[in-house]
């Protein structure tokens, strides 16, 4: 087997191909934008190259058949936050053979261990971790914009080379068009009635403020998270922005306590349904068929972020955000349901709002790791 660094146009391309001949039988896959992944390894247009470096790599067989890929990266913000010294490894994808799978992550291993790395955590990305992350072991089914979906055989690789799971990562849909519980809905219209309370949705017109208070909450809830790195203005703009072609302003939702910003939830229409069909590629056909399907509207949700202010958690926020999202997307008689992905199984405040919405079991990732 022959490993080759991702270097031109030609390696570029098989790097990205790879996912047409894996999932070529598997009806629940959806290949995701060659342009979103190609945005992880463009210097110019990821932000996290300012304070990192990454490289990636495909494998051949004897024929030239490309078998593997794999990527790896260092935040260097991030990697001696932990307690050994920890780098990434990504967009994994492989046959069906153990040793094409060690020789991939072989070769990740020694460019990490090369860089003073002694763990390698993934699959991860090299960025925000609302997009590409985590190895899929439950719920296979069609993936939502951004979530990572892989083939069952993935876990196995994994684990029979070292591998242990880090933490669980879970993701629950609420079906929109089934009340929420009693209990929570009766809590949710009682927060929203107090006078100090407010509540507005997010305005194209008025980005910079909003991105603002965002910054501010999701600093403030987020910081006593193990290995927190707050999130910086200039990433929220850049995921804004890509988030504008697809972007329903009533679906991002603020709250506000005597004009302070408390908590917010950041929730986009499912792309992953307009993209379908598209084989990574966006041409002019593709962009009218995407035009097309945004016009006639799908019927999927996924609630990318959410988060609270610290003095403010667990008085009931999160609750009326909800039930402000309703209010709008019920009338549209649009939307089935609202994927909710993904927490931690150590983030015990979210998953406990995920039950109290009603919600249900939906998909599982893991994000793994390894001494090398």
């Amino acid at each position: 087997m022959k490993v080759t660094e991702v270097k031109d146009r030609s390696t570029q391309q098989r790097f990205l191909n790879i996912v047409e001949e894996l999932y070529k039988n598997d009806p629940n896959y959806i290949r995701p934008l060659d342009q979103d992944i190609e945005k992880v390894f463009d210097q110019h247009a990821n932000p996290f190259f300012k304070h990192g470096e990454c490289t990636r790599w495909i494998l051949e067989d004897k024929q030239g058949n490309t078998v593997g890929r794999i990527a790896a990266f260092i935040n260097q913000k991030k990697a001696h936050l932990y307690e050994k010294p920890t780098g990434g490894i990504g967009f994994f994808e492989s046959i069906n053979q153990q040793d094409t799978a060690n020789v991939l992550f072989d070769t990740a291993k020694a460019w990490l261990k090369e860089r003073n790395i002694e763990v390698m955590e993934g699959p991860i990305n090299f960025g925000e971790n609302d997009s590409f992350w985590g190895l899929l072991v439950e719920g296979f089914t069609p993936a939502s914009y951004g979530m990572n979906y892989h083939l069952p055989y993935y876990h196995n690789l994994f684990t029979n080379y070292g591998f242990k799971t880090a933490y669980e990562q879970l993701t629950n849909i609420i079906d929109i068009r089934i009340p929420f519980p009693e209990r929570f809905t009766k809590i949710a219209n009682w927060v929203a009635s107090k006078p100090a309370y407010s509540f507005e949705h997010f305005q194209k017109s008025n980005a910079s403020k909003y991105i603002s208070d965002l910054m501010e909450i999701y600093n403030d809830g987020w910081k006593d998270f193990e290995n927190f790195v707050p999130i910086k203005r200039e990433t929220l703009e850049e995921s804004f922005k890509q988030m504008e072609v697809i972007m329903d302003e009533k679906l991002i939702w603020f709250a506000y306590s005597n004009g302070e910003p408390a908590s917010f939830v950041v929730i986009i229409p499912d792309a992953n349904q307009m993209i379908k069909g598209f084989n990574g590629k966006l041409g002019l056909l593709q962009k009218l068929k995407f035009a097309y399907r945004r016009w006639k509207g799908i019927n999927r949700m996924r609630a990318i972020v959410m988060g609270t202010k610290q003095a403010y958690q667990k008085h009931g926020l999160e609750s009326a955000l909800f039930i402000k999202l309703k209010e709008y997307v019920i009338p549209k008689n649009q939307y089935d349901e609202l994927e909710l992905s993904w927490v931690g199984d150590f983030n015990e405040k979210m998953l406990a709002i995920h039950e109290a919405t009603g919600a249900r079991f939906g998909k599982k990732h893991l994000t793994l790791r390894v001494d090398i």
